[in-house]
């Protein structure tokens, strides 16, 4: 009988020894293949120019209105470019709302607009309105209903069930994942393993309902963050399995930031208005920290409530992109620029003062983002970073312990038991997983601080192999280069500013981690979006990609779309 149990034994070992062994292999053809399915259509989809309205102009010619917002002027860079000399560089702009209505909007222009004779600052606009700008006269005649209809048919649209079906792939990956943690012997954590994986699999098909629901099945953005968030949680598993429940609600709330950040930008009246409430919001988490917070490994950046760690930072990087991000009309106003300068001093200084410089440095990140794409300057953007260098240099004289967090970055292997102790570890079990990994649970990395947030990096490509490793860091890029395309297209600069900035603030991020774990640049205890474990990054991240949604022009996948009640795929 003994020999009977003995050789059931070892069949049992066998059996756990050849299913770890496969998942090696097999983990990173399924994940590529899910990648594959979801980042194509994000890549290739068509950009159609959507034509608005035309311009008429007395001469005869049509100017087509292929955005919401557009300027209307002599500069090179106008929406609408009317070479006449009498015409400023920036001299007006057009506006269309949500319920089809238009107004012109005079940027301070030295001769002003006229609408039907009389001079104005900002006039609702009728079809049939003569509009002289500069002396040249033009009429706007809008789109009919029915060619608004045919034009949002004429948009790309996704197909749900490919989406079903990359969520499906998603679930499987998920389930060979946690069967493969519970296999591994980490038995005596199986309960919130599994809470941590099948929560992730439940909710995200929660989700995908939802978006069937109000009509948007496109779903190649969220299953990309799904995907991010189970390597996150694979981590987690491997050096803290007790967190997963923690993180798992963290996700929860993540999401239902991501909903309301996209319900606010539904409506841009609306986001105008949340706008302000964003930047009350971000400053104020700021300032109760400064206060009130706590300081951890040099930063006073946290906030303890009870059993409960924040660090309000995070959020503030979601509020701090809805602020920057703004309607045309008012990106040129000087008046309102230099408003959002003095909110994005107000608010790396608070990080300063707060030893928090590397978070500092990705707001900056994301300023010099806004700053360009509000201004097109580079000119703008070199005095900006001019200013950094001298406000760096400032920050040193003021405060010379910020450089302890420096002082071992390309010096980590004269020191390997002290200052540089994670990252020398790291860069071994980087080496040690080689392509394909050690196997799930098999790392050593585990035993070292910060395992699963600040190298969180080296952990995943020590037991996934660095094929795996780098999978979540091209997802981020390729969720920058979608919001990239989707903003020659994005019906508003609010949709085109907000994506193009919070990817921005993701693929920094991301660059500061990776490169921090393997000592290229230094370790400043940035998190991996959707990856590290940590609730507020995990909420911001979610907050972030909400901007990315929403820039997302194809008739059945962005918040900022409102589709027809009857079919038809037309606006309401």
């Amino acid at each position: 009988m003994s020999d009977f149990i003995q050789t059931l034994t070892g069949a049992q070992e066998t059996f756990v020894n050849v299913y770890l062994a496969v998942m090696r292999f097999a983990a990173p053809i399924l994940a590529l293949i899910l990648l594959w399915r979801c980042c194509k259509p994000l890549l290739t989809f068509r950009r159609e120019p959507e034509i608005w309205a035309w311009l008429c102009l007395s001469n005869g010619d049509k100017l087509p209105i292929t955005h919401w917002e557009n300027t209307i002027g002599r500069h090179k860079r106008c929406d609408i470019l009317i070479d006449f000399p009498t015409v400023s560089r920036n001299h007006a702009v057009l506006t269309r709302y949500d319920d089809g209505s238009w107004s012109i909007t005079d940027t301070h222009s030295k001769d002003g607009v006229t609408v039907n004779g009389k001079k104005v600052r900002i006039c609702a606009l009728n079809e049939g309105d003569v509009i002289s700008i500069g002396g040249v006269e033009m009429q706007l005649q809008p789109i009919t209903h029915r060619q608004e209809v045919r034009l949002s048919q004429l948009r790309t649209r996704s197909s749900g069930m490919e989406n079903v079906t990359n969520l499906l792939l998603l679930s499987i990956f998920q389930a060979l994942t946690c069967i493969g943690f519970l296999m591994g012997g980490n038995l005596e954590n199986a309960t919130p393993i599994l809470f941590g994986f099948g929560g992730i699999m439940l909710i995200q098909w929660l989700l995908l309902i939802f978006c069937f629901i109000i009509r948007r099945p496109a779903f190649e953005v969220e299953t990309v963050a799904f995907f991010l968030c189970t390597m996150g949680m694979a981590a987690i598993a491997t050096v803290k399995p007790g967190e997963t429940v923690k993180q798992l609600v963290a996700m929860v709330m993540g999401i239902a930031v991501f909903l309301t950040v996209g319900w606010s930008m539904r409506d841009l009246e609306r986001a105008k208005k949340m706008r302000y409430v964003a930047a009350v919001l971000g400053i104020a988490l700021l300032g109760v920290t400064l206060v009130f917070g706590r300081e951890y490994y040099g930063a006073k950046n946290w906030l303890v409530i009870g059993p409960l760690s924040i660090q309000p930072s995070e959020l503030s990087k979601v509020c701090f992109v809805y602020v920057g991000a703004s309607t045309m009309d008012r990106l040129l106003n000087k008046r309102n620029l230099i408003s959002f300068i003095a909110y994005t001093l107000g608010v790396c200084g608070c990080l300063a003062l707060m030893n928090d410089f590397g978070t500092a440095l990705i707001f900056f990140c994301a300023f010099l983002m806004i700053a360009y794409l509000r201004s097109g300057s580079v000119g703008t953007i070199g005095l900006a970073v001019t200013a950094l260098g001298f406000a760096g240099v400032i920050a040193v004289k003021i405060a010379p312990h910020a450089l302890r967090r420096f002082a071992s970055w390309r010096h980590i292997w004269e020191d390997p038991f002290g200052a540089g102790f994670q990252q020398t570890r790291a860069l071994m079990c980087i080496a040690s997983g080689g392509l394909f990994g050690m196997g799930i649970g098999k790392g050593w990395l585990k035993n070292v601080f910060a395992a699963d947030s600040d190298i969180v990096f080296a952990t995943l490509a020590e037991e996934w192999g660095l094929i795996m490793a780098v999978l979540p860091v091209l997802l981020i890029v390729v969720l920058a280069l979608f919001a990239m395309r989707c903003s020659s297209v994005s019906r508003s600069s609010f949709y085109t500013i907000g994506a193009c900035t919070a990817s921005t603030v993701l693929l920094v991020q991301t660059i500061f981690n990776v490169l921090g774990t393997v000592d290229v640049l230094p370790l400043t205890g940035v998190t991996f979006p959707f990856v590290s474990n940590g609730g507020s990054s995990m909420i911001c991240a979610w907050g972030l990609l909400a901007f990315i949604k929403a820039a997302d022009t194809r008739q059945n996948a962005s918040f900022a779309v409102r589709l027809g009640r009857k079919g038809g795929g037309g606006d309401e």
